[in-house]
């Protein structure tokens, strides 16, 4: 997604120096240990976690194997007095290190690379899509501890996790995404999110971010959905002069499926409007599937603050920018498509047995984390499963890769 612009690693360098510059994002993190016999740098530690989960780590002991049979090159490259770290080690660490810090952390790098990402893509009004995901087997029936469940916040478009909120289950995400909002930078971009994030609460933090919002609209607002249906479909008998429609075709492994885009002001006379910071518009989206000769149709509800002019909507005939609509409707599912199925899939992370509620939420981080590190790489021919069996495999192709901590 963004192209590495980092030297390659030579033997010519300063020893430790690479080390020292892929630690740099760690560096401001208060060490949690005691200073006790405190014998392996806190940096090491972490760009060792994040080398080995890379490379198909999943958990201490994994990474502790992994840095065991790579202890000549860790070694080389980062400041390792002792060695590499044991299992326990690992373990402490990621127990004790606050998911805020991490947090803390990952946002400065995030933050530089977006504004790479808006030269390299030419994208300076991402669609930034809030969805929920759960780590199924991290479970404790026990001890009475549901799913790791966590809230992402996918900037698609860019190729990069721009923050994550973990809550105890999905009925906790009205309460977890407004948090997540608050520590995540969505000026001038689109936040799109499923039907149980519409709540005004939630557009009114994202208007207050210095954001727009797409928000799914279905039954759980039932009079608000009804109102929105009916006037809908009125304005659709009368066809009504100055609506923007867009249709889509997409082809494709037996399937073909036709999408129409449907964007309208929204009345004056909607149920609690004035409740909904920021609401300009609202759209409806029909899809018409055809699989193995079935025929399918669904049609979606939303609301929006993407703005239409009321008076030029009535009395002309200039467009509203449905490709903005469509394109934040559209923009929404590549969460599902390609974080959450690649952390499924390339990560495995539904396989997770971790319980510990810290532990768990900072071994999630490093998934999120060098997802978004994989997805930088500049080789798009290359597959991100790929990608990692080849951080495991070569480790000239690994430390090509970590170029992407020291943006």
């Amino acid at each position: 997604m963004i192209r590495n612009r980092w030297p390659e690693v030579g033997d010519g360098e300063q020893p430790y120096q690479v080390g020292r510059d892929r630690g740099l994002l760690f560096s401001t993190l208060e060490d949690p240990r005691s200073h006790i016999n405190r014998k392996h740098p806190l940096p090491s530690i972490l760009v060792i976690a994040v080398l080995a989960v890379l490379a198909g780590a999943a958990g201490p002991t994994a990474i502790a194997r992994w840095a065991e049979l790579k202890e000549e090159l860790l070694t080389r490259i980062l400041d390792l007095p002792n060695g590499v770290p044991g299992k326990d080690v690992f373990r402490r660490v990621l127990m004790a290190l606050r998911p805020a810090a991490f947090e803390a952390a990952f946002n400065a790098w995030i933050a530089r690379l977006r504004d790479e990402a808006i030269a390299e893509t030419g994208v300076d009004r991402p669609i930034i899509a809030l969805d929920g995901k759960s780590a199924r087997r991290s479970h404790h029936a026990a001890n009475e501890l549901g799913a790791l469940h966590v809230v992402t916040a996918w900037a698609g478009e860019y190729g990069l996790v721009l923050g994550q909120q973990v809550c105890e289950e999905k009925s906790n995400e009205i309460t977890a995404i407004p948090e997540l909002l608050g520590k995540i930078d969505v000026r001038g971009g689109i936040v799109t999110i499923d039907a149980m994030g519409a709540q005004k609460a939630i557009a009114e933090e994202i208007i207050r971010g210095g954001a727009d919002y797409v928000l799914a609209l279905k039954g759980n607002h039932e009079a608000l959905h009804r109102a929105v249906i009916e006037f809908i479909d009125e304005q659709l008998d009368g066809d009504p002069e100055g609506a923007e429609e867009l249709t889509t075709t997409d082809r494709g492994h037996g399937r073909e499926e036709e999408r129409t885009y449907l964007q309208l002001p929204v009345p004056e006379d909607l149920p609690g409007r004035s409740q909904w910071k920021g609401l300009k518009s609202i759209g409806v989206v029909t899809s018409r599937r055809v699989v193995a000769g079935r025929e399918s149709i669904e049609v979606r509800y939303y609301l929006s603050s993407l703005p239409v002019d009321i008076e030029v909507f009535y009395l002309s005939s200039l467009p509203v920018d449905i490709e903005v609509f469509a394109r934040a409707v559209r923009g929404h599912w590549s969460v599902e498509n390609t974080c959450h199925w690649t952390l499924d899939v390339t990560f495995r992370e539904d396989d997770s047995r971790i319980r510990e509620r810290v532990l768990g939420s900072n071994v999630s981080w490093l998934y999120w984390f060098t997802l978004s590190i994989l997805k930088q790489h500049p080789d798009r021919r290359i597959s991100l499963i790929m990608r990692r069996r080849a951080c495991g495999w070569s480790d000239e192709f690994l430390m090509e890769v970590i170029t992407g901590l020291t943006c």
